[in-house]
């Protein structure tokens, strides 16, 4: 039987959190296009996608789809110089430990940028809500600084094979929970 992966698209199109001025493209908008790839590159593995309505609903409305597991795609920014790959996990969730790392590994094998490692989160910090209060195992994604332009560069470069790299992870992720 196939596991149900919920792909979270970070942020919504009203919000579209971190933006890279220069290329003109927000968070929101990268990583919907890069969900709609994943998907279509996942065989084992089912794809929910799920857009926020507000951040204090997101957890009830992904636990509503009873997923196996949770990925929520973001984008890091802090001040256009820090570079890197890193992946948020709640502190007291071994499985959504492996789960961080088992992405972790395959986005730094693919944008070769510098490992900034797993994350614990507890709910009281930035992206903690969602990694506490959803019912499945949940990480966050923060692949590269998007307001970064080499790390978008690298990220936009090949898209498709970004998609493949977080598709091999969730096809992990899925045998590993199992």
């Amino acid at each position: 039987m196939s596991k149900l992966c919920a792909l979270v698209i970070g942020h919504k199109k009203q919000s579209p959190g971190a933006v890279n001025v220069k290329a003109g493209i927000t968070e929101f908008d990268f990583n919907e296009d890069l969900a709609m790839r994943i998907e279509k590159k996942l065989k084992n593995t089912q794809i929910q996608r799920v857009y926020r309505r507000t951040y204090k609903q997101l957890p009830d409305d992904i636990n509503a789809l009873n997923p196996d597991f949770i990925i929520s795609l973001h984008c890091n920014a802090y001040n256009t110089e820090v570079s890197g790959t890193e992946v948020l996990y709640y502190h007291k969730s071994e499985k959504g430990k492996k789960m961080a790392e088992i992405l972790l590994s395959h986005l730094v094998a693919y944008l070769k940028l510098p490992n900034r490692g797993i994350r614990p989160k507890t709910s009281e910090d930035r992206g903690g809500y969602l990694l506490r209060y959803t019912k499945a195992p949940c990480v966050i994604a923060e692949p590269f600084f998007i307001d970064h332009d080499d790390d978008l560069a690298r990220a936009q470069a090949d898209m498709d094979g970004l998609a493949e790299s977080y598709a091999v992870a969730i096809t992990q992720i899925s045998e590993a929970l199992s």
